[in-house]
This record gives structure tokens, C-alpha cells and sequence, in this order.
């Protein structure tokens, strides 16, 4: 991809926008706020390794680090020297000075009136049992233990039991099938696994131990299996194996002493998935990355521990949980809301029912979810005091500048300033972000690096760019949250991340500076069609289609075409009653065409539009892009289970077969 492949993407469509929104200077709220100190990002520059030593100073350490980075490309050791436990400095201190009566978790289940109130000396209690009840099953430091658990406290218990006896966790979403937990397990040739029986989702108990007792059946290096009982339904039990969590940890002595690790002992793995290769475990390790975590979640979010209610509406089986439901707001001492269930549960208004009752003032989740919030409409959140909130972030893929204005408008009700975050499970925390009180936002740019991080946009030589052109993402220097590599596998984290551009981090997205210099995520590289030789965006395409007043959502893929190479094939769903039959149906789709060749330009109009009332999406919220290209591509469907509704695609499937006449 060259500097014209990216660098022409959203010239004109950006163009007209900045034109259209106005930039968002910062809050005078915010100005006012310890956190909006703008030279934090010259003295971050100056010596980055120094100003993340600052910050190293809020954690507890049993032994002090003697040098801060050994940087031996592509391998970073942060904090050498240096002992501590994460455990303690999430949950131990704050008891130690004071602040054990807190509320770390408010915590709410899907069945509407369900919910649990965990304050930092309930936390600390539960934590030391789970530990003492690991110890006991054999479990010692080093060993992994896979955590396949819905969205409940003992989740985050099990999590922070094995970083205090210092076995690593790799948490595996709850979603995921018998087969790919099988694969994750022997990767990582964890020999203890945490589960449950089931998980609650829109109003159903579904099971989650028979997908462990599949998987076990090809893992038989596992010797217990640890299960929470959450619904209550049957299961199979494995004598010998099986053992239950009230029979085992309730019995716990609740103190318990841990133990100083390494700054760099492993803390965790997590997989991310990988469509034409083995999943990648991406390692991270105890020391970076809590600084980067617990500093990224301090000033981004503006945070108040005092006062801040902070919720971030994800699930920890991916690193968003990890780094901003877990670690992050543990060590700043923040409460935190965790919820359950779906958007839906209960009614459209369950998340704003949520945010008024428990006050909630910082609320952090993704675009997709924000444009289904959208599609159903503003009249849910109206119906709702939501003047608690004073920040909102957005975070896992770009968000089109409509939804940012949504978001801002109908949530923020105009009083919220919004921090649009581009990182990865990799980053191990955010890395592009605006800062409140500080720097101004544009709707759907991620603006400029966090500081302490040196991230660039370069061409296909590795030059940086001019501002006004695109082209790769990459990261200049170490960040201590970095992953440690790829579990078992260093040559692969050497070729994956670091081959592309000599002494670079790349991880596969493309970027466009704008004429300030600020930064726009283009998303994934791979995600780039080649239409007749010309490289487009799908991110570009979806923005366009989105910023239609008649469509909610909208994903769009490339599909081979004996012609022009690639086609592009958009998926999109209409707000309300839009298109309520066939004939309007095909006119909105002839103009929606027609936007998009005028938005973009005519080399980007869709070969084909396919509109459905839903597009496929994970529990956490994302669109299966992957799923949609096997449709699009007439191949037979891939693993669904992670799907939220795995009903959609058969749907869509039939759609795109009965309605041909979309295709042009």
C-alpha cells in the first residue's frame, strides 16, 4: 500500500466533514482538572523511558526496579529488577490504607434485580479464598489456569487469585466453542480450568460446562476443573476432576499472604483469533503493563476515585475487560459497574436504567454498540436521567462520525467530552486517544498518541508521511504495556509485528494524518479492497453508508469479481421502519449507492447492498466481518458460536439469495 492507497482515502468525504462538525475544544471542566496538564506531553517526549518511570512511582513495589528498559529489539523488559504482586496492588493496599469499606464492583446480573455489591475488603476476602482453594488443586507459580466464565464477580476473583499465587491466566470469552477452548487450552497447556455451570443471556440460562467437558476430551493434561454455580442447571460431573466452587473456596481461610514476583513474570495470556492461522497467545507481563493500564485509565478517563463511577461496558474475555474492567480501575482504587447481560435485557433502556441508578459518570464502549443504541433509537435514553455522566469513550474499531455525534448528543446530552481510543490486545492499553482538558476532538478521530508513545503514520518505506496523506500505523519506541511476545512462539511475534518495518511495531492497520495532523483510523490493512487497482477503505465505504439518515449500521466487505478483482458488498441495516417493503427497499438501495459514489467517489459505489434487520456481532459487540465475507463469497459459513445471535447469517444468506435484483 502506498502513500496514494491510503493517502486518498477520505479526502473528500473528510474534508466535508470537518467542514460540517466543528472541532470540540476542551471542557473548561476539564481544564481545571489535575489530569489537563498540557506539558505532560513535552516532558513525555523528552525522555518517554523517565516519564513512565513517574508513573511506575503509583504502584506498590516490594523491591524497587533497578533500570527501567532493556530493549533488546523486538524484546522489552520494563522495571528490571523490581518485585511486586498485581494482587496487592489491586485489591491488598487499598485495605492497608483505609479504603476497604470502598465499592470496587457494583455488580449487576442480567435477570433484572439481581445484583451485588463488592466492596475492596469483600474483594481482598474472596480473592485470598480463591488463592488458598488454587494452591490447594496443586496449583503453583508459572502454571497456567484457563478462565471460561460468564460476566460475574468470580470472574475478576479468579483473575486476581491467580496473578497473587502468580500463575498466569488466559481467560477465554465465554462464547467461544469446545473446539477453539480446546485449542487454547493446549497452547497455553493450562492444567486447571475455572468455569461455570452456565450464563444468563436475554432471559435464557445457557450451559458453559458441557463445552468444557467437550473440550477436555482432547486436553488430558487437565487435572481439575473448578465450576461456579450460576444457573443452576444439571450438569456432568467428572469425579476426581470436578469440584465446586462454594465446596471448595467458601471453605478458604480469608488472609492470605502473597508473594513478590518478577516485574517481568508472566501475568497472562490471551488469544486472539486468527482466521487462516492458530490463534496467537499474546503475553503480558506483571510490572508494564499494570503501569500502563492503571496510568492510561487515570488520565484519559480524567479519573476521580472519590467520586467517578466508571463503567466500561465490555466482557473480560477480551483485553478491554482486562485492562478496563480489571487491572486498570483496581490499581487507581476506582468502582467500577459490571454487568452481565446484553444492551437489551430487559428492555432497550437497560443500559440507561443501569447508568441512572448506580450514577454511573464515565461510561466506555464500542461503536457497534453505539449504533445499535442508535438504531433503536434516542427515545430510550430520553427517557432516563443520565446527568451522572460527565466522559465517554469509545473504544475497538473506528467510530464514524455520526455515532460519535449520537453518542455525544443523546448520551452526553452535549455536556461530555468523548475520548475516541485506537490500542490492541497487544498494546496491552490505549495508545491513541484524546486527553480531556486538554486536547480538542474532531467526531471519529482518535487525534494523537497517549503520551509516552511514539506512534507514527509511514509510507511503504517507513517514512513518515505529510499531514493530509495516509498510510500504515506503526509504534517507534517500547511502551511498557507492550506484549511480551507470542506465547512459545518468539520468531512469530519477530515476523507478525516487527518484520514489516525494520525496528517498528506494525500490527495491520492504516492510518490517515489530517491537515492538523491528527489521526484517523482507516482500520485493518487487510480490510483495504483493491476495486479495479484502486485501494479503498471498507471503514471509508461503512462511514458513508452510516452518515445516510436512513441506515443504522453497516458493514462492508470485498468479494472476488472476475472484472475489477474485488467488488464491494455492503450489509446494512435501516433505522425504524425505513424500507417496510420491497420496492422501497430497492429504491433505498439505489440511493445508497448513489450516495457513496457521491460521498467517496463512483469507483467506491457497492456492487451490491444487501439489507438485513441485524448484521452478526459477538457478545462483545463486534461485527463478524469474516462471516459476512463467506457470504458475500458464497462459502460455506465458518464457526458461529461466538455469535451473540447465530441465527443472522442463515438470515442474511437467504436474504442475498431471494434478492438478487441488489446486485449490479
Amino acid at each position: 500500500m502506498s502513500n496514494d492507497t491510503i493517502g486518498s482515502i477520505q479526502g473528500e468525504a473528510l474534508a466535508a466533514l470537518l467542514h460540517e462538525h466543528r472541532h470540540f475544544s476542551p471542557s473548561e471542566a476539564f481544564a481545571k482538572s489535575a489530569n489537563a496538564q498540557p506539558s505532560i506531553y513535552e516532558e513525555a517526549a523528552q525522555d518517554p523511558v523517565a516519564w513512565w518511570a513517574k508513573e511506575a512511582e503509583h504502584l506498590k513495589w516490594e523491591k524497587r526496579w533497578d533500570t527501567t528498559l532493556e530493549w533488546d529489539l523486538p524484546f522489552a523488559k520494563w522495571f528490571v529488577g523490581g518485585k511486586l504482586n498485581a494482587a496487592v496492588n489491586c485489591v491488598d493496599r487499598h485495605v492497608e490504607e483505609g479504603r476497604g469499606d470502598k465499592v470496587a464492583y457494583y455488580w449487576v446480573g442480567e435477570p433484572e434485580g439481581e445484583h451485588r455489591v463488592i466492596t475492596y475488603r469483600d474483594l481482598l476476602a474472596m480473592v485470598s479464598q480463591a488463592a488458598h482453594a488454587l494452591e490447594e488443586l496443586g496449583v503453583t507459580a508459572g502454571e497456567r489456569v484457563a478462565i471460561y466464565m460468564p460476566m460475574i464477580p468470580e470472574a475478576v476473583v479468579a483473575m486476581l487469585a491467580c496473578a497473587r499465587i502468580g500463575a498466569p491466566h488466559s481467560v477465554v470469552f465465554g462464547g467461544f466453542s469446545s473446539e477453539a477452548l480446546a485449542g487454547r487450552i493446549q497452547d497455553a497447556d493450562a492444567r486447571v480450568i475455572i468455569t461455570a455451570d452456565g450464563q444468563f443471556r436475554r432471559g435464557t440460562a445457557l450451559p458453559l460446562k458441557p463445552q468444557v467437558d467437550a473440550a477436555l476430551e482432547t486436553c488430558p493434561n487437565v487435572r481439575s476443573v473448578l465450576v461456579v454455580r450460576r444457573t443452576g442447571g444439571e450438569v456432568n460431573w467428572v469425579e476426581g476432576r470436578d469440584v465446586w466452587w462454594h465446596d471448595l473456596v467458601d471453605r478458604q481461610s480469608t488472609t492470605h499472604t502473597p508473594e513478590a514476583f518478577d516485574a517481568e513474570h508472566p501475568l497472562y495470556i490471551m488469544y486472539t483469533s486468527g482466521t487462516t492461522a492458530r490463534p496467537k497467545g499474546i503475553l503480558h507481563t506483571t510490572a508494564g503493563y499494570l503501569v500502563h493500564t492503571a496510568t492510561t485509565h487515570r488520565y484519559i478517563f480524567d479519573l476521580k476515585p472519590e467520586s467517578d463511577i466508571f463503567w466500561t461496558a465490555a466482557d473480560i474475555g477480551w483485553v478491554t475487560g482486562h485492562s478496563y474492567i480489571v487491572y486498570g480501575p483496581l490499581v487507581n482504587g476506582s468502582t467500577s459497574v459490571m454487568y452481565e447481560g446484553t444492551p437489551d435485557a430487559g428492555g432497550k433502556d437497560r443500559w440507561w436504567k443501569i447508568v441512572e441508578e448506580y450514577k454511573v459518570s464515565i461510561l466506555y464502549t464500542a461503536p457497534t454498540t453505539i449504533r445499535t443504541l442508535m438504531k433503536w433509537g434516542e427515545s430510550y435514553p430520553a427517557s432516563h436521567d443520565l446527568s451522572s455522566l460527565r466522559l465517554l469513550g469509545s473504544v475497538g474499531e473506528p467510530i464514524n462520525p455520526e455515532a460519535w455525534m449520537w453518542y455525544r448528543k443523546y448520551i452526553g446530552r452535549d455536556n461530555c467530552p468523548i475520548v475516541d481510543t485506537w490500542w490492541q490486545t497487544e498494546t496491552g492499553g490505549i495508545m491513541i486517544t484524546p486527553l480531556p482538558g486538554i486536547t480538542s476532538t474532531k467526531p471519529g478521530a482518535a487525534m494523537r498518541a497517549f503520551p509516552g508513545i511514539d506512534a507514527d503514520v509511514v509510507d511503504d518505506h517507513g517514512d513518515s508521511v505529510p499531514n493530509g496523506a495516509g498510510g500504515y500505523l506503526v509504534i517507534r519506541k517500547p511502551w511498557p504495556g507492550m506484549l511480551r511476545g507470542i506465547w512459545g512462539d518468539p520468531e512469530r511475534y519477530r515476523d507478525t509485528y516487527w518484520s514489516r518495518f525494520p525496528g517498528m511495531y506494525f500490527a495491520g492497520d492504516g492510518a490517515k494524518r489530517d491537515e492538523d495532523g491528527d489521526i484517523w483510523l482507516l482500520g485493518r490493512v487487510d480490510d483495504v479492497m483493491n476495486i479495479s487497482g484502486h485501494r479503498i477503505s471498507t471503514t471509508e465505504i461503512e462511514h458513508a453508508l452510516v452518515g445516510y439518515p436512513a441506515v443504522a449500521e453497516a458493514a462492508v466487505v470485498g468479494a472476488s469479481d472476475p472484472i475489477t478483482g474485488q467488488a464491494i458488498v455492503a450489509f446494512v441495516t435501516v433505522k425504524g421502519e425505513q424500507a417496510k417493503s420491497e420496492e422501497d427497499g430497492s429504491q433505498l438501495v439505489s440511493d445508497l449507492r448513489d450516495h457513496v459514489a457521491t460521498t467517496i467517489g463512483p469507483i467506491a459505489k457497492p456492487r451490491q447492498i444487501i439489507l438485513t434487520p441485524e448484521l452478526p456481532k459477538t457478545r462483545s459487540g463486534k461485527i463478524m466481518r469474516r462471516l459476512l465475507r463467506d457470504v458475500a463469497e458464497h462459502r460455506e459459513l465458518g464457526d458461529v458460536t461466538t455469535l451473540l445471535d447465530p441465527t443472522v447469517v442463515k438470515m442474511i444468506d437467504e436474504n442475498l439469495k431471494a434478492h438478487p435484483g441488489t446486485e449490479e
